[in-house]
């Protein structure tokens, strides 16, 4: 199979698709292996190491122009130009808050399979895992930077100091992100809450963290509660392929300190904040109403070298499935992977992904 590795062109991404090792094991298998000239070196990959590694360098429309086409992130409207019936493409999607590009991949009939709605055996999902984890991470480093003063915070220091409060950090949301960011406040000495609907999750997190974090079953009220005495609201809900649920709205703004920072790592599906909107690192932040807001929607972005990697280790095995046996034979093989499909033919496959624009 021919396959196009895509440079990303979304503002401060620098992740690729695959590592030059990714494209050995393709080239290998005994595929012919297409990388968009400069895709890999905001990730430290040359084009050299590329085609050490057995690929041809192309122009950016032979790379898209391939039978299946690895991105990280969404194509932007710029891309939707080269989008092309008979190409497969295997990204990061997040239609369900993207009604152009949902309508773009429908009208060129692309077939769009979505890292983050394809599943494993027990209904997890191993392609959204690892940038969930590292999102999840980045946001306690949010917290903390954001809250220092030349940064635009109130000169908190998230763990404190001998004598003195640390700050107080609600995480929304008890997922691989919500329990990744609480770890690391953790870590940072913060004072942290984890809200989460689920009295499984709820059980298993007070397991996981014992004294050093406080895990409440989550309720309006309850939420409503505790976001008002909160340093830091990290917003990580996430239902899989469809919309963010708005947690936090407009009116709930007025209860909170005037010196409160949101962080909403939920904006790649709408943003669990009614108020949130995407954000670059160029431009982190905004206000509404005199409250802070991180929106950063391509957050792994910051660190290119690691999440490359980590995203090519989750990737990669299902890469070559498709690569290997096309998407008639891989997807109807594998009832988790077949998740993963959103659009084909001009048609939304994903329930989640349809629902969101009855």
């Amino acid at each position: 199979m021919r396959i196009g590795l895509i440079k990303e062109t979304k503002p401060a991404e620098r992740r690729v698709g695959l590592t030059e090792a990714g494209v050995t094991t393709l080239v290998n298998d005994g595929h012919e292996v297409l990388v968009e000239t400069g895709a890999g070196v905001g990730a430290g990959i040359s084009d050299a190491a590329y085609e050490h590694a057995g690929a041809k360098l192309v122009d950016t429309s032979d790379a898209w122009g391939s039978e299946l086409a690895v991105k990280v992130k969404e194509p932007i409207a710029s891309e939707y130009q080269f989008l092309q019936k008979g190409t497969t493409l295997f990204t990061y999607l997040h239609l369900a808050a993207d009604r152009p590009l949902t309508d773009a991949l429908l009208e060129a009939k692309v077939t769009g399979i979505a890292y983050e709605t394809v599943e494993d055996e027990r209904g997890g999902l191993p392609l959204l895992t690892p940038m969930s984890e590292i999102a999840g991470r980045l946001a306690a480093h949010a917290a903390g930077q954001y809250l220092m003063h030349p940064y635009g915070g109130p000169g908190l220091l998230l763990g404190g100091s001998p004598g003195v409060a640390p700050a107080k950090v609600v995480v929304l949301g008890g997922g691989v992100v919500g329990t990744q960011a609480a770890s690391l406040a953790v870590g940072m000495r913060a004072d942290v809450t984890i809200l989460d609907v689920s009295p499984r999750r709820v059980r298993e997190l007070e397991d996981l963290f014992g004294n050093t974090a406080r895990v409440l079953a989550s309720d309006p009220a309850t939420l409503l509660t505790q976001i008002a005495e909160a340093d830091v609201v990290i917003g990580a809900v996430l239902v899989p392929g469809a919309a963010a649920p708005k947690l936090v709205s407009r009116d709930d703004l007025a209860q909170l300190k005037p010196t409160a920072l949101l962080i909403d790592v939920a904006i790649d599906q709408g943003g669990c904040f009614e108020t949130s909107r995407p954000t670059t690192y160029d431009a982190a932040t905004y206000e509404v109403d005199g409250i802070v807001h991180y929106c950063v929607a391509n957050m792994p972005g910051a660190v290119p070298q690691t999440s490359t990697r980590a995203l090519t280790n989750a990737t990669l095995p299902y890469v070559r499935r498709l690569a290997n046996h096309g998407v008639d034979k891989a997807l109807p093989a594998d009832p988790g992977f077949a998740r993963g499909l959103n659009s084909r033919a001009g048609e939304l496959t994903h329930e989640a992904v349809a629902a969101a624009f009855a």
